[in-house]
């Protein structure tokens, strides 16, 4: 093998890398494990041409000491320790950012090790059937004539990132920072349909609010959540951009990659905000369905008032007449006894005596329910 003719290549920190001419206990890793699928896509480029596309990670590293001036750009899909330990060995990556890439589930950052910028992003993605936010997971290893991409999600899809760049060289010619940068717009570009989704999914929720839908409530909750995990993916993004616009000056950026991240940067702030705005939103819909809730249960309680009142009504206006009438057929029962020495039994008057009195008993207790407005 012949050996790579080295030039030097300054990094993003402004210092400058020269490869050695051999690193055999990188190679010797890189024969074990060589034949890994997780190698989704690996390219060489030199002045943004693809010049050779290795199969393993060791045709990787000798492809690019073998062509001067080359970048390698590298993509795997769940790497386990042994790939990342030979990439770390041959790219000198720092032990933290590795182990970072390892366990995953790590929020938005950008960390400089030396020479080597280790950058995690968040993309998300709207799946249209189940109405719900997926996100996924990408961190970025970007080194003075390497990009390390390891995703431990299916989103985002960066393939559709390269065929970009390969179909602009002059972009692609510009350094693995043109590569790190098409990424960002590739992640920040995916919020779009993201907000779009959940803006969507905020209309019917108004809608089914004040349509007294009974699962509003839960899908609020929900919804909310999904929004609070897109704000985490999102906002400390911006710090992210923010800490490599602060380096343009420092670095020497070319202006071309300026313009492209402050694009970026455009494009998140949109998105930040419509974000800001739907907490915003679900927090005031979340309060008005909470008083609609409280109203239709008023409701509710008033009308199961205004039944037992009319219930009540009824109650006290049988009783009344039960008791009108109860009074004669208390007198009748007790002269009709079979009985034959009773008071005023053989008395003339009797009958028209009792008769008098049951009408007066009737007419007293009626006139007395009447002035309690029973009857």
């Amino acid at each position: 093998m012949s050996e790579r003719s080295f030039k030097p290549i300054r990094s993003l920190t402004g210092r400058v890398r020269r490869r050695p001419p051999s690193a055999p206990s990188a190679s010797l890793a890189v024969e074990r494990i060589g034949d890994r699928v997780s190698i989704i896509d690996s390219a060489v480029y030199v002045d943004g041409d693809r010049v050779a596309s290795p199969t393993t990670l060791g045709d990787t590293y000798r492809s690019l000491r073998e062509h001067e001036g080359a970048v390698a750009w590298i993509g795997l899909y769940r790497p386990d320790q042994h790939e990342l330990a030979s990439l770390a060995g041959e790219f000198d990556l720092h032990e933290l950012a590795v182990e970072d890439a390892i366990v995953a589930h790590q929020r938005p950052k950008l960390e400089r090790y030396d020479d080597t910028l280790f950058v995690v992003l968040r993309a998300a993605h709207y799946d249209d059937a189940a109405e719900e936010v997926q996100f996924g997971e990408v961190h970025v290893f970007v080194g003075p004539d390497f990009v390390l991409t390891v995703r431990h999600s299916e989103s985002p899809d960066l393939s559709a990132v390269r065929r970009r760049l390969e179909s602009n060289p002059d972009l692609l010619a510009l350094g693995p920072e043109a590569i790190l940068y098409a990424i960002l717009d590739r992640v920040v570009d995916g919020y779009l349909p993201v907000v779009a989704g959940l803006g969507n999914d905020i209309d019917e929720i108004e809608t089914e609010v004040f349509g007294s839908d009974p699962g509003v409530s839960r899908r609020i909750y929900e919804l909310s959540r999904e929004v609070i995990e897109f704000q985490r993916a999102t906002r400390p993004l911006e710090a992210v951009l923010a800490a490599l616009t602060a380096g343009f000056d420092k670095y020497g950026t070319d202006e071309e990659l300026q313009r492209y991240l402050r694009d970026v940067e455009d494009h998140l702030t949109q998105v930040i905000e419509q974000v800001s705005g739907f907490r915003h939103l679900l927090r005031d819909i979340l309060t008005v369905n909470a008083t609609l809730v409280a109203q239709r249960q008023n409701e509710e309680m008033r009308a199961l008032s205004e039944a037992s009142i009319d219930q009540n009504e009824d109650v006290k206006k049988i009783s009344a007449w039960a008791a009108i009438l109860f009074a004669p057929t208390l007198i009748g029962t007790i002269y009709g006894m079979n009985f034959d020495h009773m008071p005023e039994l053989h008395w003339v008057g009797g009958y028209p005596f009792a008769l008098v009195l049951m009408a007066l008993v009737s007419c007293t207790l009626w006139a007395v329910f009447k002035l309690r407005r029973w009857i």
